[in-house]
């Protein structure tokens, strides 16, 4: 990694990754996101038939399918994201939808047929709760933590990665999570080395701060459209990369996704 900054550098740093941010969105799915708000209503869900439905909710769930469709639809969960392919038609069934951490329920009304519906990816977000069903029927609150938006995640990694030990502090709700250390073939067009550092999640959001180090004689100008994977941003924490063998020839991106690192590239 290049030379550790002074405070001053750090505090610049921290600065810039909020304007990079601007600068560095990479839009890895070009689909209509529809946002669904959970009001402890059913919630409608028109399946296409044959197509795969994605459904991300605020964190991890289980996912309870009733027997009369346990042949036609298939349901997958993994780390708050459940897909779900109907292989033929049929009317109404309830799924419930369960969050491991927080006991609370989702109910959905879904049907499947050939034509009809979307097969957009649907995010599911609650607002305005104190706590889930489980607290409420035990009399415990515990307020949830707002999900850290782009920026302070960002912000997050970098103070973990470049900040003294005394400035570093952890943040409600963002905990670490394993990640392979093994090279990955991350950056078209360019033999740049990636080596994943650290990751963590966040309410449904992962971050990994991923090395790139420059294993050829030329200098090289990165560019977010360039990375491999499926990402909701990109920044890095330097620009420009120097010929092999310079002390500026490495440097750190952080990557945001859905999905663990290990899924998404």
């Amino acid at each position: 990694m290049q030379k550790k900054p002074s405070n001053h550098s750090v505090m610049a740093t921290w600065l810039g990754v909020t304007l990079l941010l601007m600068q560095s969105l990479v839009h890895a799915e070009t689909e209509t996101l529809e946002r669904i708000e959970w009001k402890k209503a059913p919630i409608r869900l028109e399946l296409v038939v044959g197509q795969e439905q994605r459904i991300e909710f605020p964190a991890a769930v289980k996912v309870g399918v009733p027997a009369s469709v346990q042949g036609v639809l298939r349901t997958q969960s993994v780390n708050g994201m459940v897909y779900l392919l109907a292989h033929t038609s049929f009317g109404s069934n309830r799924l419930m939808v369960r969050e491991l951490d927080s006991g609370r329920i989702y109910l959905f009304d879904v049907t499947a047929t050939e034509d009809g519906g979307s097969d957009h990816p649907i995010q599911i977000y609650v607002t305005g709760e104190q706590g889930s069903e489980k607290d409420q029927a035990t009399g415990v609150h515990e307020p949830e933590q707002d999900r850290p938006d782009f920026i302070q995640l960002t912000r997050f990694a970098v103070q973990q990665l470049y900040a003294q030990a005394r400035l570093v502090k952890d943040q409600p709700g963002i905990v670490r999570v394993p990640v392979s250390r093994d090279p990955v073939d991350l950056y078209h067009g360019a033999v740049v080395e990636g080596v994943p550092l650290v990751a963590w999640r966040a309410k449904g959001l992962y971050i990994t701060a991923v090395k790139l180090t420059n294993r050829t004689e030329q200098a090289l100008t990165l560019d977010p459209r360039n990375l491999r994977g499926t990402w909701l941003t990109a920044t890095f924490q330097h620009h420009r990369l120097f010929p092999k063998g310079d002390e500026a020839d490495t440097t750190a991106v952080y990557l945001i996704s859905a999905r663990p690192f290990g899924v998404s590239h």
